[in-house]
């Protein structure tokens, strides 16, 4: 009898081992998952940072071009015209201000919807990926530890002990 109940334990702690062993290697499988996607993200922004400091280049340059020629206009002016030409100035500079914040915006649209198309996941999609490898991370400490550590049961305290003794003694 003794047998047979020995070998009962024996194979549930087997089949423990046998579903525990997926869940660890899901787990695993999602971490490469995270840092597979964690470096092609690396890999794609270096190119796009490249790609757009040549385009902040360019807009100096071009931005260095404007300027001078309004500098040479401006200096052209007679004193009459000094101020008709500021207040063309302030307007240039706030179209050019308007402009480059159109840039930018259409700069960071361009660059977001590459990104969507190579697939590269945003901050948040990593933000999330990661959050969850960390839970089933302690999903997988907690199975493990549960596994690990077999209910131990407690050795009666002295006092329940004493206490039962005293209340069969009352009863004789």
């Amino acid at each position: 009898m003794a047998k047979k109940t020995l070998k009962k334990k024996v194979q549930a702690k087997s089949d423990a081992g046998k579903f525990a062993e997926p869940v660890i290697e899901s787990a695993r499988e999602i971490w490469l998952a995270g840092l597979g996607a964690f470096s092609v993200a690396q890999q794609e922004s270096g190119k796009l940072i490249e790609q757009g400091s040549k385009l902040f280049e360019k807009l100096v340059s071009e931005g260095n071009k404007l300027e001078g020629q309004s500098r040479k206009a401006a200096q052209n002016t007679v004193g009459d015209i000094k101020g008709s030409v500021g207040s063309r100035v302030e307007s240039v500079k706030q179209q050019a201000a308007d402009n480059w914040d159109k840039l930018e915006s259409v700069f960071e649209d361009r660059v977001a919807r590459v990104l969507g198309r190579l697939g590269v996941p945003t901050a948040d999609d990593v933000n999330k990926l990661s959050a969850r490898v960390q839970q089933l991370s302690r999903e997988v400490t907690k199975l493990s530890a549960a596994k690990a550590k077999p209910a131990a049961r407690k050795p009666a305290s002295k006092k329940a002990t004493a206490k039962k003794a005293a209340g069969k003694k009352a009863a004789a």
